[in-house]
């Protein structure tokens, strides 16, 4: 992709709408939150004091909207926490360049440090360093920043009572993550009934699966309706993979697979109703007759073999799911699922015990290649830069450039452009409006502060539609309070503007000097992603082989494993096809045939995971042979894609041919879905294999091809091609 058509996707990334659920009851307590901090402050202090307290407040309720599933009471503390320090801190090496330069540049790349532990730590990490830089100006001596930092945090201290007395939808973002996981299932099985290999999407499972994970003190208070279904839904998808497949369940035509379309239609109606129940916390409805569409007759039913055994634990299954439909998650009526009764919580450390893992985290992107780390030598760099550019030129409150930076700043490319387009537009149109309604009222500090709280409940309610429209209400906040502190509005609207402009260049310029591309990482990701794929399937065949609780357990693993590289894959091709970056090692295309491939080969091991024998069925012992032939394989297939070499699956080749000649075999459907495994293994040699004289010419080819479709785009003759 050019520069100029990734500057154009940039500029549309930005400004874009975002479709989700707007939250104003949340808007309007968080916004309240910044009102009670403001008024006293005002009344009783100075206007000064009262700007630090709606920092504090308004950071502080910011925080509790980003996405984490720790109480957001406990998001707000911490974040009042972390401002009111860094303030304090910021102050006392404060008025010297030579102390207070060191200090940014070090609290800056811990910061960006703090993406290792997730975005929340790492945008609430973002916020203490604009504080840094806004508040260590107001006192004039240690106690007075004292008392600052004190009235910081005691925004942050509102925001948690507020939370703890004025709950709202509490567990709201763990039911729907669950309600989102069964509903994407249920959008899955639909999909089956007109395409039999529709791709699936497991990313809602896995954060289903994230929101499971809570503390002891959170499990003793958890709704009950939250700790089986989720395993419901994971056992229910390969049930229907198998069962929608020609090659290993339902026939391809016929009564058969017009029974099968009867059945996932029927299953997709009882998981949304299941998701309903669960999101809203009450009944849901199932239409008329789907009890009777359940039901396998004995004598009558047309699905016969691994269909009709498919058909009957998806009935199983689906009782399961009715139930919790008609119970509405009701304390005590929600059915106890098979197979989670006894079963241990997910556990997620306590605050107190959360900094042994903050500290392995961190340890472990303390690395020249790893994104994180790239990101917090950026922000150390750009925020030391912004400051000493900005107190050099004739402006007033030169902390503006280094704040727009430190606050568009992220580890990825996209992401960091994308924000800083949208942060000028936004501040643009917010230091319009405000200074508009600045000039028309006059001086006024009460009037001011009550505008600064309308605009932080209006920021806070468009926070999740897109950066630039949250921005622009923020940006007349900022107006607002500077006009409630005396600052007239002739010197400060330019200051921001031209500052935002230059901090929001810095950015952009730090990511084309030190970047962390993702495109020639993609081979490795590749890599990553067949290797724990090769330990899926060698791990679901054991269970033929033996099926034992150790062997399913195993499985288990292996299959969250899988996930996790799959997702850590498609963030990676996600994002290299937005980069401005040449290809290297593989081509657009190479990279889509081959995920297409490992996709092929995941599913066909998910097919295998639903026909899993219990302990005490009869053992496939061929399977033992193929799954060590496929694990060495891959394990070996995936070093040969990181080097750039040509795959062989010559192992695998000699254990299934030895299947195939192997005395009464006793499992075709198995044999037949390892077939397509290998065929998916031939298929992702074939995408990744090249001669030496491609290897040279293809990136090329590539280079020349998406300049050929950039320049059809420009003349209005041609789509170009999304390649990166």
């Amino acid at each position: 992709m050019t520069w100029l058509r990734a500057f154009g996707e940039v500029v549309r990334s930005g400004l874009t709408i975002e479709e989700t659920r707007l939250e104003p009851l949340l808007a309007l307590r968080t916004a309240a939150g910044v009102a009670i901090v403001i008024g006293p402050a005002l009344w009783l202090v100075s206007p000064a004091f009262a700007a630090s307290a709606a920092l504090g407040a308004y950071s502080a309720g910011g925080a509790t909207f980003q996405r984490t599933w720790r109480p957001r009471k406990v998001i707000a503390l911490g974040a009042g926490a972390g401002l009111a320090l860094s303030t304090f801190v910021g102050y006392l090496a404060a008025g010297r360049l030579v102390t207070f330069l060191p200090l940014l540049a070090v609290w800056a790349f811990a910061a960006g440090m703090a993406w290792a532990v997730g975005s929340t730590a790492g945008i609430v990490a973002a916020t203490t360093v604009g504080s840094m830089l806004v508040t260590i100006t107001l006192p004039t001596s240690i106690g007075r920043a004292l008392e600052h930092a004190g009235v910081i945090a005691l925004g942050g201290v509102t925001q948690a009572v507020l939370i703890l007395l004025f709950p709202i939808r509490r567990w709201g973002a763990h039911r729907d993550a669950l309600a989102d996981a069964l509903a994407t299932v249920a959008d899955y099985t639909r999909r089956l009934r007109h395409d039999p290999t529709a791709p699936f999407d497991p990313e809602p499972l896995m954060t289903a699966r994230d929101a499971a994970a809570v503390t002891p003190s959170q499990a003793r208070t958890r709704p009950h309706v939250l700790h089986g279904p989720r395993g419901l839904a994971e056992r229910i998808r390969p049930v229907v993979a198998a069962l929608a497949d020609p090659d290993v369940g339902a026939p391809a035509e016929g009564p058969g697979r017009d029974r099968a379309r009867e059945l996932l239609d029927a299953a997709a109606d009882v998981l949304d109703a299941a998701a309903r129940s669960i999101r809203r916390g009450a009944p849901a409805e199932v239409r008329p007759g789907i009890t009777d569409v359940l039901r396998v007759d004995e004598e009558h039913e047309v699905l016969e073999g691994p269909a009709r055994q498919a058909a009957e634990r998806l009935v199983e299954l689906l009782g399961e799911a009715l139930e919790i439909a008609e119970s509405g998650g009701a304390r005590g009526r929600t059915p106890t699922l098979s197979g989670s009764a006894g079963a241990q919580f997910l556990v997620r450390p306590t605050m107190f015990r959360l900094l042994p893992v903050v500290v392995r985290a961190v340890r472990r992107e303390l690395r020249g290649d790893s994104p994180v780390f790239r990101h917090a030598v950026r922000l150390a760099a750009v925020a030391t830069l912004g400051y000493l550019i900005a107190a050099r030129l004739p402006l007033g409150h030169g902390y503006w450039a280094p704040i727009a930076s430190v606050m568009v700043m992220r580890p990825d490319f996209h992401r960091t452009y994308a924000r800083a387009v949208a942060r000028l537009a936004g501040t643009l149109t917010g230091v319009a409006l405000a200074t508009g309604m600045v000039r028309a009222l006059g001086p006024d500090t009460h009037v001011f502060g009550a505008l600064a709280v309308v605009s932080a409940g209006l920021s806070y309610t468009l926070i999740r539609t897109g950066y630039a429209y949250s921005q622009c209400f923020t940006a007349a906040y900022v107006v607002f309070l500077l006009g409630m502190g005396g600052q007239a509005w002739e010197q400060t609207v330019p200051e921001r503007v031209v500052l935002t402009l230059l901090g929001g260049a810095l950015a952009m310029l730090a990511y084309v000097v030190f970047p962390a591309w993702e495109t020639p990482r993609l081979p490795g990701r590749l890599a990553d992603w067949l290797a724990v794929n090769g330990r899926y399937a060698a791990a679901v065949l054991r269970n033929y082989a033996e099926p034992t609780r150790e062997h399913h357990a195993d499985m288990r693993r292996a299959l969250l494993a899988s996930r996790e590289a799959r997702a850590a894959w498609q963030e990676a091709y996600d994002r290299a096809r937005q980069e401005p970056v040449r290809p290297r090692g593989l081509t657009s295309s190479e990279a889509q045939e081959a995920q297409e491939a490992l996709k092929r080969f995941g599913r066909a091991a998910m097919l295998m995971e639903s026909h899993v024998p219990r302990a005490d069925s009869r053992v496939v012992p061929e399977a033992e042979r193929f799954a060590e032939a496929l694990e060495a394989d891959t394990a070996q297939a995936a070093v040969d894609v990181r080097e750039h070499r040509n795959p062989d699956w010559g192992r695998v080749e000699e254990a299934l041919h030895a299947w195939e000649g192997a005395a009464g075999d006793r499992s075709p459907v198995l044999r037949r879905e390892a077939e397509l495994q290998k065929q998916a293994l031939e298929d992702l040699a074939t995408a990744v294999s090249r001669t030496p004289l491609e290897r040279d010419v293809g990136s090329a080819r590539e280079e020349q091809r998406v300049r050929a479709a950039a320049a059809a785009e420009g003349d209005g003759s041609g789509p170009a091609h999304r390649g990166g």
